[in-house]
């Protein structure tokens, strides 16, 4: 079952402006049913870096005290956990063979999935979270907001994108 967060689009802004909150706690506080406040003293390393990478991900959800398991990596578009975690990479020229893998790290996302036995996989964005939840419905996620996100925030994007990382989360 999919649920509204513990904060506001108010709360996130004001996450963001005191410790850098952004997509990586956005998403775990959605996913674990925390606020942005509670998830803060488990994120490590996060206000110096302001990025959540997986090795962070996975200490967060240890630290929070949650049952997770990681499903693998770079499963395309199409394998959503039924309540979890997604790391989404952008791809453009970062992405092409023969680059670095580390380029396209900086080029990442991380949202929250739900499957709801109804209205079926809904997705967790913090940049949704104007709309009152953040929770949208999967098609409105990569018809309206993906597009926006590559236009307005990840510059040479190709339009492309893909999951890198998926992790279930006990709820």
């Amino acid at each position: 079952m999919i649920k509204p967060p513990r904060f506001t689009a108010d709360d996130a802004d004001r996450a963001h402006e005191q410790w850098g909150a952004n997509c990586g706690p956005g998403a775990i506080a959605a996913i674990c049913g925390m606020t942005l406040d509670e998830v803060r003293p488990h994120m490590g390393d996060f206000e110096t870096k302001g990025y959540t990478n997986p090795t962070l991900m996975w200490a967060t959800l240890r630290s929070i005290g949650v049952r997770f398991s990681y499903r693998g990596g770079h499963l395309g578009q199409t394998n959503w956990p039924s309540h979890g975690l997604c790391r989404v990479q952008w791809e453009g020229p970062w992405t092409q063979p023969g680059v670095s893998p580390r380029a396209a790290y900086r080029h990442t996302h991380w949202i929250g999935a739900a499957c709801d036995p109804v209205k079926g996989i809904g997705i967790f964005d913090i940049n949704a979270i104007g709309n009152g939840t953040g929770w949208c419905a999967l098609e409105d996620w990569v018809g309206m907001l993906v597009p926006w996100i590559l236009e307005e925030c990840v510059p040479r994007a190709n339009g492309g994108w893909h999951l890198t990382h998926v992790v279930e989360v006990a709820q």
